[in-house]
């Protein structure tokens, strides 16, 4: 009698029946195509609902073919859908940078932030501000852009050092340390210009109103390309999460992976804080959120959270257009207070050990 194969590694987590198999594939498919759903009902929220409302036949004529002579189709055009592709972009970007920072460091409390992306980009834009006088948004953002591609760069740089390399506990005490380094420079500079305080207070909240389209014009190719790298991760992730010894077993190559992992995440939060500022708790708790619904599969998380991201970003938006008549509240505020509904839902069914 022939011995049985002994079980792989890759294996692992796939046990079951074809037939179940076959049935939870399905279903997560058709969560991904609900979820794409969800997604065209929030752009079509967002250029519809705002402070004054549009029919829909003038968000469809706004969008294709506007007559400027039409005060509503004017709005959707030049105000509207703006701010609605900012949202989408900045969201996609958020949700991928997010799933990816998590399964890189195997650390489910890690965001974008981790890597001083935040941090950089602020100590750069409060620079342009009060150094350069820079006052308009579509001249400082690329400096926050390239003040988050340094600080990534530097925290890794510092946490490869080393035998062993960017493990994920010296990538999180590496960022821990560059993080208040750049932000008691940003504060030391904010505390001798009380101007740039006024003007950086309100980019440091995050938002998706008044984007200049070339901005988002630019910044899209960063979202494609990091995006890409990103979505082609996932079997890295999965053996990632396995740990690094069982990663190289299976033939990974885990400093590639974790240093394709870094591109991605710089990229994706560089084009998003040039989009929109500094917009926090999106890449934290959508993560969360996909795993309720996929299970720790990264080749179904990344797209799921690509999806789900977005339509966060974009329904907080919309809420923050009509909570507060007649004015707005910034997205950033309301995407922290929705995005703890995800960790609540998790303390309740895990409690606080798996935190």
């Amino acid at each position: 009698m022939t011995a049985p194969a002994p079980a792989r590694p890759q294996d692992a987590g796939n046990t079951g029946t074809g037939a179940g198999r076959r049935h939870g594939g399905a279903a997560v498919t058709a969560g991904l195509c609900l979820l794409a759903v969800l997604l065209a009902v929030s752009i079509a929220l967002s250029l519809a609902v705002g402070s004054g409302d549009v029919p829909l036949r003038d968000v469809v004529r706004g969008v294709l073919d506007p007559d400027r002579s039409v005060r509503a189709q004017l709005v959707v055009q030049e105000v509207r859908l703006p701010r609605t592709l900012a949202g989408v972009l900045a969201g996609v970007a958020l949700g991928l940078a997010g799933t990816v920072m998590q399964g890189v460091t195997r650390n489910p409390l890690a965001d974008p932030g981790l890597l001083g992306i935040n941090a950089g980009a602020a100590v750069a834009v409060v620079f342009a501000m009060s150094v350069l006088s820079l006052t308009e948004p579509g001249q400082y953002i690329w400096f926050g852009f390239l003040g988050a591609c340094l600080a990534a760069g530097l925290v890794y740089g510092v946490a490869g050092l080393g035998r062993e390399g960017a493990t994920p506990v010296k990538l999180a005490l590496a960022g821990a340390a560059a993080t208040g380094l750049l932000v008691s420079l940003t504060d030391t500079m904010l505390l001798t210009d009380s101007r740039t305080y006024d003007q950086y207070r309100f980019w440091q909240v995050g938002a998706l109103d008044g984007r200049d389209p070339d901005v988002l014009l630019q910044a899209a190719p960063f979202v494609v390309v990091g995006g890409v790298l990103a979505l082609g991760m996932g079997p890295r992730l999965n053996g990632l999460a396995l740990g690094d010894d069982i990663a190289r077993a299976l033939g990974q190559r885990v400093a590639v992976a974790r240093l394709t992992g870094a591109v991605s995440v710089v990229l994706l939060c560089g084009a998003a804080t040039a989009i929109a500022g500094p917009i926090g708790f999106v890449g934290l708790a959508v993560p969360h959120a996909v795993r309720m619904l996929t299970g720790p599969d990264h080749r179904w998380m990344l797209p799921y959270s690509a999806l789900l991201a977005p339509v966060l970003l974009l329904v907080a938006d919309v809420i923050g257009r009509v909570v507060a008549p007649p004015g707005e509240v910034q997205v950033g505020v309301v995407t922290a207070a929705v995005g703890c509904v995800p960790f609540i839902l998790l303390v309740r069914r895990r409690g606080k050990a798996d935190l």
